[in-house]
């Protein structure tokens, strides 16, 4: 439900706005998001006997230094209709939205082995000429038996397990035989 609310305040931002300004808030809202795993801030945010000025005032206080008046009164819209919770969803809406209009996105290698950086790196540049974007991967070890790359703005996953290849390899020889 607050992805669906989120995404409506977006298209209206955007409709409203160039994609530069789209990026500075997509960092912005980030910031804001990221007080959300803060207790006490939730605690706070979520507390009904703080009246909704004083939270205002306590956004509007956080998000000072980008001294943007589109920001600002955004921040004011949200408090006004009472929408502080759903600030982490628009941050996550903004981010998605300003990787679709660039064509950049972010993904994950997953493997139980160190990759070379360099192995990572063409990856991420095969992967950007196939599906004609900025395609940048970070890689995270897991216990993942083989590599698997995971691009979940595109809807990209890609893995290559060892334990498959190794059982297809023995229906092939078996087949052959």
């Amino acid at each position: 439900m607050e992805e669906l609310i989120a995404k409506r305040y977006i298209k209206a931002i955007k409709d409203s706005s160039g994609i530069e300004s789209m990026e500075s808030m997509t960092s912005i809202f980030a910031t804001l998001a990221e007080s959300f795993k803060n207790e006490k801030f939730i605690n706070i945010v979520e507390n009904p006997n703080i009246l909704a000025k004083d939270k205002l005032d306590i956004l509007l206080d956080a998000v000072k230094s980008a001294n943007s008046n589109e920001v600002n009164n955004f921040i004011k819209l949200i408090v006004e209709n009472g929408r502080i919770n759903i600030i982490p969803a628009i941050a996550e809406e903004m981010r998605k939205d300003v990787a679709n209009t660039t064509k950049t996105y972010e993904g994950v290698v997953y493997s139980d082995s160190d990759i070379d950086a360099k192995v990572i790196q063409d990856l991420g540049d095969g992967l950007s000429k196939r599906f004609d974007s900025k395609i940048t991967l970070e890689f995270m070890k897991n216990d993942f038996d083989g590599i698997k790359v995971d691009v979940e703005d595109l809807g990209i996953e890609i893995n290559f397990s060892k334990t498959r290849i190794d059982n297809q390899i023995i229906e092939h020889i078996v087949k052959a035989i």
